[in-house]
């Protein structure tokens, strides 16, 4: 494969970020931390949660497992036609997971952000020890970021390829006016270091404070395509795969002065592919669009969360309304910051969320969601949004409650009473 030229790789880039066609289609990735039933302060090694899926074999709902460096196990869906299918697929995987982790006498966190393991890899492969030394001259955030972090990606349709409501461009726009509510309304992860700190998603905050050139929003600009190739180009170069060297990059190397020649070869296009693979803005562009500023839910509340955010954006009159709704939030200062940090206690992103909640709620019927569904959907606003309140809220109960941050949700622990 020959070298790579820098307009070649911009107008490349600009072309594959979106495959256009009418928004519909669904995917999700479940990602959580897994910890040992009786002890759950010790780090549970990849290799025994790795055993315990392998006797079940392949997922009933056509799912795939992964780790993440920290050994979070990530169940993502195959790509479904429409809501219900995707929640029906998935809902059949995260029972057959939960089932065989129960087996191994292992379960599910209730956070996004591990409250008491330190951040330690378990994965050795040349690509995260290169991401451990690009994100150590940034500080402490990358590898507590690869090792303890656990989130929930929705990704969606990218739109038509038109202008319009159902347009990619359109959908991108409206896509990040939502994202702050997003962060506020399902922050769950108030624990950093064993003890509350003060903000609702520390999980948000730890990627706030990791490589700006690859985690931070991609630039608004009246072209979305084009925003997203500068935007590739502009960032670190995280790693260079290699068969015999080393994968660390150069410090401060590039993938635009890569490809003008200053890296230690000349760039390919394999190496722009797999450069793309390493930029985690809060919507990355991967043809669809990949939502990753959610964290990661307790229990079944995948299911309300990701019903919800695929209402606000593939069913047309509530994506009017959501807009609508979000206007606000783009008075405050770093909306996404603010969102991470004080959730729905600002009263901004408070209004903000109950509309949108309010306006999905409506909506999920017209997707075709079945009862179980809108019910728990329904419960979920009930519980946190209706109240100004956020899961973060809940952990923070028991916590105070019991002094533990493990374990379930007294909401749980009441609906398991209650049986």
């Amino acid at each position: 494969m020959g070298p790579l030229s820098e307009p070649d790789a911009e107008v490349y880039v600009a072309s594959v970020c979106f495959k256009t066609g009418p928004p519909g289609a669904a995917g999700v990735e479940v990602e959580r931390l897994v910890h040992d039933v009786l002890n759950p302060r010790v780090p549970v090694p990849v290799a025994l949660v790795s055993e315990a899926m392998a006797a079940g074999g392949r997922l009933p709902g056509g799912g795939v497992i992964s780790f993440e460096p920290g050994g979070q196990l990530e169940v993502s869906s195959a790509c479904a036609a429409d809501l219900p299918a995707l929640v029906a697929a998935t809902r059949a995987d995260l029972a057959a997971v939960e089932g065989l982790l129960a087996d191994a006498g292992l379960c599910f966190g209730a956070v996004a952000l591990d409250p008491g393991r330190p951040p330690v890899r378990s994965l050795d492969h040349p690509r995260y020890a290169a991401m451990e030394h690009h994100f150590d001259r940034f500080g402490p955030a990358g590898r507590t970021m690869m090792c303890s972090t656990a989130s929930l990606q929705i990704s969606l349709d990218a739109g038509f390829d038109s202008p319009g409501t159902s347009g990619a461009a359109q959908r991108w726009k409206r896509l990040h006016n939502l994202l702050p509510v997003l962060v506020a309304m399902f922050a769950n992860s108030p624990f950093l270091h064993g003890l509350p700190n003060g903000w609702n998603s520390n999980r948000q905050r730890i990627w706030l404070a990791t490589d700006p050139t690859r985690t931070a929003a991609v630039p608004r600009t009246a072209d979305p395509r084009l925003a997203w190739a500068r935007y590739a180009l502009d960032a670190l170069v995280l790693c260079i795969p290699s068969v015999t060297a080393s994968w660390t990059a150069p410090r401060g190397l590039t993938m635009r002065n890569w490809l003008r020649g200053e890296g230690p070869r000349a760039a390919t296009l394999a190496d722009l592919d797999y450069h793309l693979t390493t930029l985690f803005p809060p919507v990355r562009p991967r043809g669809f669009l990949e939502i990753r500023v959610i964290d990661a839910q307790a229990g079944s509340d995948w299911e309300p969360v990701t019903a919800m955010v695929t209402a606000l954006m593939d069913d047309e009159h509530a994506a009017d309304l959501a807009e609508e709704a979000c206007a606000p939030v783009a008075s405050l200062p770093d909306p996404i910051r603010t969102a991470a940090r004080h959730a729905l206690a600002d009263p901004v992103l408070a209004s903000a969320a109950l509309g949108c909640a309010e306006t999905a709620l409506m909506a999920l019927p017209r997707l075709g969601a079945d009862a179980a569904t809108r019910s728990r959907a329904e419960d979920f606003v009930d519980r946190y949004t209706a109240r100004g309140r956020c899961p973060a809220n809940e952990r923070l109960d028991r916590w105070q409650r019991t002094g533990s941050y493990f374990g379930p949700s007294q909401y749980e622990e009441d609906r398991e009473n209650a049986r």
